[in-house]
């Protein structure tokens, strides 16, 4: 199999910090935005319908209660994953990189059969990952993206490569001058972090050949 095949990526919205859902912005100059990222308003609204598209999905869950309780996050978590979105786009797009639809399948077509099933597949995201079976597609997209970006330049292997990528995140996030409701906290292109939360977010495993994307 090609080598971008054999790069998997996990884009971890893990967050340490819990914060509640926002009736408003607290930059009045930015009303109902609960970021903007490159000019564009990342609007609380959109945060909170992808927040309840996950609550949902869980509540349907036969581990609907535990999902919740480990979930707390969940708000912030899905902030976070929208910048991250703005931020891999932006990297990429600066190194030449895009994803085809067909691509986009393929990735998607060898995690059902990792999973064994559509069904399996959902609930092994909304599990790990805190995706909504709406929001899979998307996800997929990015980790195969962020996949390819990782090929294009150079950072497919350690801690070296790690290092690259995340510079390569660090100086698209800097450019897209991100602007967080203080309510969420603060920004740092520099840590790639979201208030405290100061891991990595991205974490890149090199694995061999139908290894699947995992949640972290």
């Amino acid at each position: 199999m090609h080598r971008r095949r054999r790069t998997a990526v996990v884009v971890t919205s893990a967050l340490l910090l819990s914060v509640p859902l926002l009736a408003a912005c607290g930059n009045e100059a930015r009303p109902g935005a609960a970021a903007v990222v490159g000019g564009e308003r990342i609007e609380v609204g959109a945060v909170q319908s992808k927040v309840k598209a996950v609550r949902v999905a869980q509540e349907r869950s036969p581990q609907a209660e535990q999902l919740v309780k480990d979930s707390g996050q969940l708000t912030r978590a899905k902030l976070y994953d929208l910048i991250v979105a703005r931020v891999v786009e932006k990297a990429a797009e600066d190194a030449g990189v895009s994803v085809t639809r067909k691509e986009v399948q393929t990735g998607r077509a060898q995690l059902v059969g990792q999973a064994g099933g559509e069904e399996q597949l959902a609930a092994m995201y909304l599990q790990q990952r805190g995706i909504a079976p709406g929001q899979l597609e998307d996800v997929v997209r990015r980790d195969v993206l962020v996949g390819k970006l990782a090929e294009a330049i150079g950072a497919t292997n350690g801690q070296e490569g790690q290092q690259k990528l995340n510079a390569a995140f660090s100086a698209a996030a800097a450019t897209l001058d991100i602007d967080v409701n203080p309510r969420f906290g603060t920004w740092s292109d520099q840590d790639l972090a979201l208030g405290e939360y100061k891991a990595p977010w991205i974490t890149q495993v090199t694995q061999s050949q139908g290894a699947p994307v995992s949640g972290a």
